[in-house]
């Protein structure tokens, strides 16, 4: 029987945060998450059921079609949610990953911090995972990051949303109780994304507030905003 893709957007657009900022991708984004950030601004993504299903050629044609033509052709994929490593959705995102993969595709992979996917994280080229602060009220557990730190040098990155104070200094111990586990590791980076919620203006004095600590608490980070955020706006989907 033939796999059904639940699928909320396919998209082109240009990476908006992370250490792959500013490299144009086309997006898949996956319906379907129950992890349940507070501070989500993707909850559209949130339902699983009585969504839109796709088969994976439908998917492929998307992708063919808003990849351009050759010789100008975007070949990078960036798999999203929702929560792409739910459950529900692993046996469509690794049919999907090997099918890129064998079309010469690079693949990032958009983890929500709450999992390690051994079969997805091997096919893809790169992680983007999760630490999740105290403000969005859901918890990583850091042995999942010595997991990665282990089983895929260079291949993955940690992003964590800093709302204020609280959020940094959780952020700043689990970075050093990682870096006591994984001492024999690749070093690897950490982002600091300042929040930039829904219905508020550019959040000026927080992404000094931020960069202040990063700069007065040893400079562990890479303090990088979404630049999608500040161009079109905070509620902007789809850029």
């Amino acid at each position: 029987m033939e796999k059904l893709f639940t699928i909320n957007s396919i998209y082109r657009a240009i990476e908006g945060e992370g250490v792959q900022i500013g490299t144009p991708q086309i997006f898949v984004r996956f319906q379907g998450c129950n992890i349940g950030c507070l501070n989500c601004d993707s909850k559209d993504t949130w339902e699983f059921e009585n969504q839109k299903t796709y088969s994976l050629e439908e998917v492929m044609t998307e992708i063919e079609n808003l990849s351009g033509n050759y010789p100008h052709r975007i070949r990078r994929v960036s798999i999203t949610g929702g929560d792409p490593l739910h459950p529900k959705h692993v046996p469509q995102v690794l049919e999907l990953s090997q099918r890129l993969k064998k079309e010469g595709y690079y693949i990032n992979i958009e983890a929500a911090g709450t999992r390690v996917v051994d079969s997805i994280f091997d096919t893809v080229d790169f992680i983007s995972f999760d630490f999740k602060t105290p403000s969005t009220g859901v918890e990583t557990n850091p042995e999942l990051i010595v997991k990665l730190a282990h089983q895929y040098p260079n291949k993955f990155q940690i992003k964590s949303v800093i709302a204020d104070e609280k959020d940094f200094f959780a952020t700043k111990n689990a970075y050093f109780w990682v870096l006591e586990k994984t001492q024999n590791s690749q070093p690897f980076h950490w982002c600091l994304t300042p929040a930039y919620e829904t219905q508020e203006n550019f959040p000026q004095n927080r992404f000094q507030s931020i960069m202040e600590m990063n700069l007065n608490f040893g400079s562990h980070f890479r303090v990088i905003g979404q630049q999608h955020k500040w161009i079109y706006g905070a509620e902007k989907k789809q850029v």
